[in-house]
């Protein structure tokens, strides 16, 4: 797996976070990694964006590389089009992403909201990028109460299209789960019919980058060069099952 698509059921939800935690865990094991962040919405001109942030949390080692960056944020093709700025097509992305694995073992492609988010005039999107790239995409999903359509639907989504969905991240799993996160650990994987392959704490991208380093592996399974284990989150989290009563 030379190239890995990342790609959230929406916005908001942890995935630069979940980015930064793979690229960390990836480096400790030793491969040379890259981060790609096709199309930046809502940063100005000097201000640090979801790669620099990546490689901010994942160390200095990490390669970061952003296409186009567009002020406000909104959907890629919309906030190019208001911008007055050229969009993106997948192909550049595609090219972008293979110049870079020729020189890294890892590239992570984050892309900007959900899968389906379109990047230029013509609706394409992050999947037509993945597609070319012949890439698996892990799916970053929120914890609570929602969740199982929005993962669901997108990994429906990567399968009509004939691609690869890898797994799910939760991006966010809170400090005081409710009843809706804590059965989602079930759920989510019966749902998306996808190996839940992390958690990553509420609040991680606030942590000193050594810490968030040392950190990153303990949140994410094997597949992704980490330690985490679903079966002893799911022993720690699950609620109690539903006692019936025969009534």
């Amino acid at each position: 797996m030379s190239v890995l698509i990342v790609s959230g059921t929406g916005t908001e939800i942890g995935k630069t976070v979940v980015t930064a935690a793979v690229a960390a865990a990836a480096v400790a094991a030793g491969r040379s990694v890259a981060v790609l962040k096709p199309a930046q919405t809502g940063v100005g001109p000097q201000e640090p964006g979801d790669a620099a942030e990546v490689v901010r949390l994942a160390g200095p080692s990490v390669t970061a590389r952003e296409l186009a960056r567009y002020p406000e944020p909104l959907a890629p093709d919309t906030a190019a089009r208001r911008a007055g700025l050229p969009t993106l097509a997948p192909a550049q992305i595609a090219e972008a992403a293979r110049r870079l694995s020729e020189d890294h073992d890892l590239v992570l492609v984050e892309g900007a909201g959900g899968l389906l988010v379109q990047f230029d005039e013509a609706g394409h999107t992050l999947a037509d990028a993945a597609r070319l790239l012949d890439a698996p995409t892990l799916i970053v999903a929120q914890a609570g109460l929602g969740t199982l359509n929005s993962t669901t639907l997108t990994a429906e989504a990567l399968r009509a299209r004939g691609l690869t969905p890898l797994g799910v991240v939760v991006g966010s799993w809170p400090h005081s789960p409710d009843l809706a996160a804590r059965c989602n650990l079930a759920d989510l994987p019966k749902s998306s019919e996808l190996p839940l392959l992390g958690a990553v704490p509420e609040g991680s991208g606030t942590l000193p980058p050594e810490r968030f380093r040392a950190s990153a592996a303990s949140w994410l399974a094997p597949a992704l060069s980490g330690t985490w284990s679903a079966q002893s989150f799911l022993t720690t989290w699950s609620p109690p099952a539903f006692a019936t009563t025969g009534v």
